[in-house]
């Protein structure tokens, strides 16, 4: 079965941490977000997959390879221009025009039922089967109205209040015939949920819309990214140790994942589900709460407090620093004493000088130094770098 996984978005509302990392390559779990997407496809069966690129694709690429290590085959587009989600379908239309694929955002991470969804579609005769699922507040999503037998009549993307007439929301994961080629525009911008099924609707062509069961996000936002981490460290199994491991006296409860050469100083604490990358150094009297994932070649000094928090390689935090709920990108230094609110989100190659609080909510864009002493109440951005942080 084939797939094609759509990677051409720049993450603007996730930086500053794209601004290193594509979005499908953020890490969960230590490792890019779409591995953990193309594992699941190859154990549903789907082996031919077909990637869509355009921002930072040649780091998709060569994280990924030709897929072979996953048990699938990887072939990739690249898009010179922006087109679209259907447009950037279309523009891969040679390897999928044979038979019946399945379409999915490179940001996914869920563990759905794909292959019964595969199914339905074959037995239903529908140009496109749809993934919904119900949610609380559907207006950062497109809604639709199905009926009892599984057609979608209506589709309307982002309602507005007072436009809300379905909590169906889109997953973004669809099961398209070859037949939807015929009704996309080569090289130009056409979107799957603003063009494309409004214009099969208002044709009297067949869409249907298939209720799936488990979890699903797409990481477009910090919080969907937190998220996301949490529902991956509720599925690990138990406690695994890759290779050399030291510890001092640690108390330390499962499930963890931990890297090779690792070391936890005396009387530190830890507290699953954690995974800690190769080659960390955690001190003495440390605490690292339940839902923290740590990189590889971090330091973490004595008595820090690492809690529900995201740090990515090569991160260190200092002495008596208290992280709670936050995202640190890549080689970010923070000093000691420091406090790192819940929901703050460090860019890479960040200083945060000693004694200084990052408050609840704000974003530091790489390569920014906060002085000493200092209480940040207001995104800091790198005017080296792109300041937006709305859209996509």
């Amino acid at each position: 079965m084939k797939a094609c996984i759509m990677c051409g978005g720049a993450g603007t509302r996730l930086r500053p941490l794209t601004f290193k990392h594509p979005k499908p390559s953020i890490p969960i779990l230590n490792k890019p977000s779409v591995r953990h997407l193309i594992e699941h496809l190859s154990r549903e069966g789907f082996n031919e997959i077909v990637m869509t690129l355009g921002y930072m694709g040649e780091r998709i690429e060569e994280q990924l390879g030709d897929g072979h290590m996953f048990g699938v085959h990887i072939d990739y587009v690249y898009e010179k221009e922006k087109l679209g989600t259907a447009g950037g379908v279309k523009n891969a239309e040679k390897y999928l025009k044979n038979e019946p694929f399945i379409v999915l955002g490179g940001d996914h991470v869920l563990n759905l039922d794909l292959r019964e969804m595969y199914r339905f579609h074959e037995a239903n005769d529908a140009l496109i089967t749809i993934g919904l699922l119900s949610i609380d507040d559907p207006r950062e999503f497109g809604i639709a109205d199905m009926d009892i037998n599984n057609r979608i009549h209506r589709f309307l993307e982002k309602p507005k209040s007072g436009q809300i007439f379905s909590n169906l929301a889109s997953t973004g994961i669809y099961i398209c015939d070859p037949e939807i080629f015929n009704w996309i525009p080569e090289n130009k911008k056409y979107d799957f949920a603003k063009d494309l099924f409004p214009a099969l609707l208002a044709a009297d062509k067949k869409i249907n819309g298939m209720l799936v069961r488990g979890k699903w996000t797409d990481v477009g936002s910090s919080a969907a990214y937190r998220q996301a981490q949490r529902w991956m460290l509720d599925a690990l199994p138990g406690t695994t140790i890759e290779g050399n491991f030291t510890t001092r006296n640690a108390r330390i409860r499962g499930p963890l994942s931990i890297g090779n050469n690792v070391s936890i100083g005396s009387n530190s604490s830890l507290v699953g589900p954690i995974v800690i990358g190769e080659n960390t150094v955690i001190g003495d009297s440390v605490l690292i709460g339940p839902y923290s994932v740590i990189g590889a070649n971090c330091t973490i000094e004595n008595n820090a407090k690492i809690l529900s928090s995201y740090l990515f390689d090569g991160v260190s935090i200092g002495k008596n620093s208290n992280i709670s709920g936050a995202v640190v990108a890549d080689e970010t230094a923070v000093g000691e004493e420091c406090n790192l609110e819940n929901g703050t989100v460090i860019g890479h190659k960040v200083v945060i000088g000693d004694n200084s609080t990052i408050h609840s909510g704000i974003k530091i864009w790489p390569e920014v130094v906060i002085e000493k002493n200092s209480s940040i109440k207001e995104t800091v951005v790198n005017p080296a770098y792109d300041t937006t942080y709305e859209g996509s």
